[in-house]
């Protein structure tokens, strides 16, 4: 594929008319939303998106209807300034950063909710209204950018499931594609929210990738106890001081449990998790 690039200054706008205006006939834009505080697998988005589209168009808005009441919205880390000089490093020709006026000019009565099977499990189950936040303001941000394509990054594998499928039924004119999950040397998925882990809580870390890889070889083995996998790994957390939410293996297509015949066949899982290390809450998964 050819790499695409911008011979401008990436433009920071934080209006929707003036983005409308900005992108007004461009067939071939490639979009990657963002909450900031970007690390290297952000970057990782923006680079994937150059080799799908052109102009590349992202996103910085941290957004409230995704938040639960006792979530980190206030705290959550605001790094625009560093981000806007990694952006510019990555050939980024727009940077949509509104506020939450802009974007949310009246109150968002109208909100897009995913189906139960799908939206209440694993990270539904326990973050309620958060994949409600999610699709709502993907809508909003795609009505904005208009783009041919969209970046979302697998670590979050049942919000790019999520947003795939919603682009599907509403015929929207944007392709998902999912990036694989950046990881640092010692296997750690790469967060914004890693940044809370203290020195000890980030050397402790990657214990639970080391699980996720534990729970895919022992099923790749031939286990067929599906339940007992799960509990070990949890228990397992849990021994080391961990406040495991979930540890779940899940079908691929639809990320809902496989029966026996599912597993007889050979049917794509995925094995996901999500724990509190202190008071950090890391979510990380892994195709088996």
């Amino acid at each position: 594929m050819p790499v695409y690039s911008h011979p401008f200054t990436m433009k920071i706008i934080s209006s929707i008319d003036e983005l409308r205006d900005q992108l007004r006939g461009q067939l071939r834009t490639a979009f990657v939303p963002t909450m900031g505080n970007l690390h290297e697998g952000h970057l990782s988005l923006m680079r994937l998106a150059r080799r799908h589209g052109d102009p590349v168009v992202a996103s910085i808005f941290v957004n409230r209807l995704q938040f639960g009441p006792n979530e980190d919205f206030d705290k959550y880390p605001r790094t625009f300034q560093e981000d806007v000089a990694k952006l510019e490093k990555e050939g980024v020709y727009v940077l949509f950063a509104p506020t939450e006026k802009d974007l949310y000019p009246e109150p968002q009565e109208y909100r897009v909710r995913p189906p139960e099977g799908l939206g209440n499990t694993l990270e539904g189950e326990f973050r309620p209204g958060f994949f409600e936040g999610v699709c709502t303001v993907v809508t909003k941000l795609f009505s904005c950018v208009q783009p041919r394509v969209a970046v979302f990054g697998k670590k979050d594998y049942q919000q790019l499931m999520i947003v795939r499928n919603m682009a599907r039924q509403f015929a929207l004119p944007t392709e998902i594609i999912g990036a694989e999950t950046f990881r640092a040397e010692d296997g750690l998925a790469l967060s914004s929210r890693n940044g809370y882990l203290s020195s000890d809580e980030r050397a402790e870390a990657p214990v639970l990738y080391q699980h996720l890889n534990v729970v895919a070889d022992t099923i790749r083995g031939g286990e067929r106890d599906i339940e007992a996998v799960e509990a070990r790994a949890m228990a397992a957390l849990a021994g080391r001081g961990w406040k495991p939410d979930y540890v779940s293996v899940r079908k691929r297509i639809d990320l809902q449990a496989p029966e026996a015949a599912d597993l007889e066949r050979g049917e794509p899982l995925v094995v996901l998790a999500a724990a509190k290390l202190g008071a950090t809450r890391l979510i990380d998964n892994l195709e088996i």
